[in-house]
């Protein structure tokens, strides 16, 4: 799989486009593959390899915005610019609201393109840190036992009755055996109060 360090992959079955990008791109002291259609860029690279992605709208085969949207069911968290010379508005508003930068018609000032992976290079690293934390979240949580992800859902989707009294007499069980419980979780994910649980978790639920 094609990884580090930050790489422009450019999809475009074009040959004089993807060669000529990659030449120009390159001369800018950026890191480049091609690849001319979109199976070869499946089976090549990792969809959450560090760059962003230079993506044809019209190709035969898989065309860009089926390619855009696998990337999408595998949660990927790599940018996409599209470029196209013959994409219309219905297809530029589709890619758009699945998360591209931008949807470019060809021919474009390279400047713009640019400007656009500068762009994607912050967006790309955002997704990559959410993405990692949410995983750490649910590394974590997958160390709980049965009983304790049972008072950690509790805490999570009954924020205002977090107290060990509402909490055992939910689940059936002692308070005393909630305070344990709970202290095991904040031990194990590495928070000192149920506040600090909430705030650590809420954001994945």
């Amino acid at each position: 799989m094609i990884a580090e360090p930050l790489t422009v992959f450019i999809v475009d079955d074009d040959d004089d486009v993807r060669i000529a990008l990659s030449r120009s791109l390159g001369k800018r002291g950026m890191s480049v593959a091609h690849f001319a259609d979109a199976q070869s860029f499946i089976d090549q690279v990792s969809p959450d390899a560090a760059g962003c992605l230079i993506l044809d709208y019209g190709m035969p085969g898989m065309d860009g915005l089926e390619l855009q949207d696998h990337l999408v069911r595998q949660n990927s968290t790599m940018p996409i610019i599209f470029i196209s010379g013959h994409g219309g508005i219905p297809e530029s508003v589709r890619a758009t609201k699945a998360g591209a930068i931008d949807f470019l018609e060809k021919p474009f000032d390279l400047t713009v393109l640019i400007e656009r992976i500068d762009a994607a290079w912050d967006v790309g690293e955002r997704l990559r840190a959410e993405k990692a934390r949410r995983q750490e979240l649910a590394d974590k949580r997958g160390q709980l036992t049965e009983r304790e992800e049972q008072v950690l859902h509790h805490i999570l989707t009954h924020p205002a009755r977090t107290s060990s009294k509402e909490i055992a007499t939910e689940l059936g069980i002692s308070p005393r055996t909630v305070e344990i419980h709970r202290g095991r979780i904040q031990q194990k994910v590495g928070v000192k109060t149920t506040i600090e649980l909430f705030e650590l978790f809420s954001q994945t639920q």
